[in-house]
């Protein structure tokens, strides 16, 4: 019977995300977790449920809910507990929504600041003393800022944007990726319109690396829907050698929606018929990239997956197993993605290799 409990030191191993004994005995005196019963020798014996409870918890906390608010949502009557906890989280989310909307709105405001190039800076020094003015007369400067736009708008039209300087002020320190890395990173913050995606782009198992030697092989490149592939650069991939196909072969399809569907109905055995050494470019439907990691695990060998397809919450799931594997992959965590993002990453690879051929600065 004793070894079907856990002493509390199991307790939190088995629960992760850093639990401690201490913040275990915390919710205990708090009355989050139930006193437990104890060995003959006074120590804290756990049974399975505890640990569902504990997790529950920790799972709470990191949705940013307040112990006291999270005591009652463990107390609400199990019949209503399913919908009530969905409720709170729905609230939980339009607030974190709002917040980030906020957020938004500030970064918009110091980006069309910052972001101003060369040609501007006369005008930037010019709405940075008006912003300091504001901030003395209203301390809300930011707030105040669209009444300025209109006149301060007016240089764009004397000359053409220079991305480069707008990027450089604003991109994060990059200095410990590698020029390739650095410049893909740039292309996709470009194709978005938001820096913050730097964040979230992951690159696993050499894929610069890998993706440079594929496409110097003349490799098969893959989209999953014709509107992928008609953001690939055609003309640099022709000249590589590289042949370019669809999946999902079907001109109809628009959006994710139908990406999904189709696919799923009718053309997953095509995943199998890729040719070995290929680079796969997944930019709408998650059960693509699903689909090819459980090929990959099969025996499907890919030279790289670039897997952004759209979805909230097949989409970040099928990125976290792709991470998980062992094919060189590039891909941005949680629910960022699309068919252009896809596309430009595939594309900056390319003119990279056509324009650095003998580059080595990713391998260091």
């Amino acid at each position: 019977m004793v070894d079907e409990y856990l002493t509390i030191k199991e307790l939190t191993e088995s629960v992760g995300g850093n639990m401690t004994p201490r913040m275990v005995r915390h919710y205990h005196q708090v009355g989050l977790l139930a006193q437990p019963v104890r060995s003959h020798s006074n120590y804290r014996l756990y049974t399975q449920q505890d640990v569902q409870q504990l997790r529950r918890i920790v799972a709470l906390k990191q949705q940013g809910f307040q112990l006291s608010h999270i005591r009652q949502l463990l107390e609400t009557d199990s019949a209503g507990e399913v919908n009530t906890l969905t409720t709170q989280l729905q609230q939980q989310y339009q607030s974190v929504m709002q917040q980030l909307a906020r957020l938004r709105q500030t970064a918009a405001a110091l980006e069309g600041l910052l972001g101003r190039d060369r040609a501007c800076q006369n005008l930037q020094a010019e709405a940075i003393a008006q912003l300091r003015l504001l901030e003395v007369e209203t301390q809300d400067g930011l707030g105040q800022l669209e009444q300025l736009w209109d006149s301060w708008d007016a240089a764009t039209h004397d000359h053409p944007e220079a991305f480069a300087e707008s990027l450089q002020r604003l991109l994060p320190d990059l200095s410990d990726r590698s020029e390739i890395e650095a410049d893909l990173l740039a292309k996709l913050v470009l194709a978005c319109g938001d820096v913050s995606l730097v964040n979230f782009v992951r690159l696993g198992n050499r894929a610069i690396a890998a993706a440079r030697d594929a496409l110097s092989s003349n490799c098969q490149v893959v989209g999953d829907v014709p509107a992928v592939v008609a953001a690939l650069d055609q003309t640099r991939l022709k000249h590589l050698g590289c042949k370019v196909t669809t999946l999902i072969d079907d001109p109809h399809i628009t959006s994710a929606a139908e990406a999904e569907q189709v696919f799923w109905h009718q053309n997953q055995h095509k995943l199998q018929q890729l040719e070995r050494g290929c680079v796969l470019v997944v930019g709408y439907a998650p059960s693509v990239l699903m689909a090819a990691c459980e090929a990959v695990e099969s025996g499907m060998q890919p030279a790289l997956i670039i897997g952004m397809p759209i979805g909230f919450s097949h989409a970040p799931a099928a990125k976290r197993r792709l991470m998980r594997s062992r094919i060189p992959f590039i891909t941005t965590e949680g629910t960022l993605g699309g068919g252009l993002l896809a596309a430009v990453a595939l594309n900056a690879l390319a003119e990279s290799l056509i324009e650095k051929p003998d580059c080595h600065c990713y391998l260091g």
